[in-house]
């Protein structure tokens, strides 16, 4: 089946998956609807015909050791909370 193969950065730290690009790979098989080697050109309605996608695969182009963003902001707003002040919504 065809796929999204998705290029990030991957967090060590935390374990997060942070996306950067996005690219297509082709299964060519004929009786996929997204394949360019689809047999029906044009509104399919053949039941044999493959009409989902696969599962998009992680590619990790970029190794961080460190926590991503959100994980530091919650941390930081764990620990330093937002103090009210009388008479502000």
């Amino acid at each position: 089946m065809c796929h999204n193969i998705i290029d990030g950065r991957y967090h060590t730290e935390c374990g997060h998956f942070i996306a950067m690009s996005t690219k297509f790979q082709d299964c060519l098989r004929p009786n996929c609807l997204f394949s360019v080697r689809h047999v029906h050109p044009t509104a399919c309605k053949s039941q044999s015909c493959i009409r989902l996608m696969a599962l998009p695969s992680k590619n990790p182009i970029r190794i961080s050791p460190s926590r991503c963003g959100d994980c530091v902001l919650k941390t930081r707003d764990e620990i330093t909370p937002m103090v009210r002040v009388d008479g502000m919504r």
